[in-house]
């Protein structure tokens, strides 16, 4: 019998000779899913004493940051394991409904304080099994409401704005007067243009610029 406190680095650490071992990571390369899932199952269940609780995720991902995607191309038929595990549901209801609480920090943020390529792989998968799993729609949610909105907002909003600049200059204001416009007209189209030039030119040549940067990385 082994600890409460004990059981997470039991399953995840093994000392041969001068190696450190991951049992889990053993039982996935020799193809032992059932081992491999009963780890999976003992690692992601609560359990207590009178002093703490006790909850293998964390030690999980630190000893593995990159256990989706090991799962995914490896061992495909524990994901289910792996994503319920990190899922808690009351026993009790009230008033019909259930507390539930999710446990996906991991699959956000890395240890280094990244953003996690955990909905990377799991796109990349091509798996809608995956994809449709509440722990997965809770983190895309999280990731689109938290951050990828106001991006995408801005960057369209932008672009929005330089079409409606672009749109005025060159269909209404080139048009006035029958096609020759006033100097004043002719001036506010030049403004125009300025501003397009002006206003993409430096976002292309950022944008090249962290391709480039990505690229050498």
């Amino acid at each position: 019998l082994t600890a409460r406190s004990q059981r997470a680095s039991q399953l995840l650490y093994v000392t041969v000779g001068t190696r450190s071992i991951s049992p889990l990571l053993w039982a996935i390369e020799n193809a032992s899913l059932t081992a491999a899932d009963a780890i999976l199952q003992d690692l992601l269940t609560i359990r207590a004493d009178r002093h703490n609780y006790y909850y293998g995720c964390d030690a999980l991902f630190a000893r593995h940051p990159d256990i989706i995607q090991l799962l995914i191309d490896r061992a495909r038929p524990l994901m289910p394991t792996l994503l319920d595990g990190l899922i808690w549901r009351s026993r009790y209801a009230v008033e019909g409904k259930r507390r539930v609480n999710y446990y996906v920090k991991h699959l956000i943020e890395d240890s280094e304080g990244n953003f996690n390529q955990a909905l990377k792989w799991v796109v990349q998968s091509r798996d809608t099994e995956l994809v449709r799993h509440p722990t997965f729609e809770l983190v895309s949610d999280t990731v689109w409401e938290g951050l990828a909105l106001r991006a995408f907002a801005l960057d369209h909003g932008i672009f929005l704005g330089f079409l409606i600049v672009f749109a005025t200059a060159q269909s209404f204001l080139q048009h006035t007067n029958k096609g020759n416009p006033e100097a004043a007209t002719r001036t506010t189209i030049f403004a125009c243009r300025l501003i397009i030039y002006l206003g993409n030119i430096p976002l292309l040549l950022m944008h090249n610029f962290m391709q480039m940067r990505a690229n050498f990385r």
